[in-house]
């Protein structure tokens, strides 16, 4: 697989786990557990918002997937999350819990962060020939979606390591020394993490890292949705699994310096 196919692969897993968080979040008429922080809205604005909140992770999803106007709609996606967890998470977890000096009560927040940061990476793979002031003005967030997500992976990073007992119990029984590949996984997100921030070897590093979170994908996460006990329960797992194939789609992204000409069949 060539560089700019990995780019394009990366874009698809992306898309098509942020448009099934949106079929997800319709269907189930509730909002993915890790979107916003928990909530004591009315009961009829709820509603309201789970589903604008849907439709929009669908059309944004859609997008990104056959390349209609990408470009501004993962603008818009990825400021909204960006602002979300600016201005929702951040003061939720300072005000709303005691253990905010806690990494792993960040868990949340890192995820919708990287999922913002998604959307910024995938714009940054298109360009248009007029752009709208506003989405100029978004687009200085670009550079940064790369900067967060090596801040979410490498927190996941020594998340392994702080609550290695909790990630052990995650893997399945028929992989044998839980405890050794908990450590390796944790590892190898620090130092992909770690390399992806500071522009070491970006390319074989994301590269790597993508792959090892799409093998998590198909022998973790799917057979967790599969044997998930209750309806809440597959819920959440169908969830996380769709993390995975973005943080993964994200990765490939990364990995693959594809110049902004390769994707300009975008409709612009």
């Amino acid at each position: 697989m060539n560089r700019g196919n990995l780019a394009d692969v990366g874009r698809i897993f992306y898309g098509t786990a942020v448009a099934a968080m949106g079929v997800q979040t319709i269907y189930y008429n509730d909002l993915p557990y890790m979107l916003i922080p928990p909530t004591h809205f009315p009961a009829t604005i709820l509603i309201v918002l789970t589903y604008i909140s849907g439709i929009l992770l669908i059309l944004a999803g859609a997008c990104i997937i056959f390349k209609k106007r990408p470009k501004p709609m993962s603008l818009l996606l990825g400021t909204i999350l960006l602002l979300i967890f600016c201005f929702y998470y951040i003061p939720y977890e300072f005000m709303d819990t005691s253990n905010y000096m806690h990494l792993g009560e960040w868990e949340n927040a890192e995820k919708e962060l990287a999922l913002s940061s998604g959307a910024f990476v995938i714009a940054g793979c298109f360009s248009e020939k007029k752009e709208n002031p506003l989405f100029r003005l978004l687009a200085k967030l670009i550079p940064l979606g790369p900067v967060f997500f090596s801040i979410t992976i490498t927190s996941f990073g020594i998340d392994h390591f702080l609550y290695a007992k909790d990630v052990s119990d995650y893997i399945p029984s028929w992989i044998p020394n839980h405890m050794f590949w908990t450590y390796f996984a944790g590892t190898a997100l620090i130092g992909s993490g770690m390399a992806i921030m500071l522009k070491i070897k970006t390319g074989l590093s994301a590269g790597l890292l993508g792959t090892m979170i799409f093998t998590w994908f198909i022998i973790l996460h799917i057979p967790k949705v599969v044997t998930a006990s209750s309806a809440a329960d597959r819920e959440g797992e169908i969830t996380s699994a769709f993390l995975a194939l973005a943080y993964s789609g994200i990765a490939f992204v990364i990995a693959s310096p594809v110049k902004k000409q390769e994707f300009n069949q975008a409709h612009v």
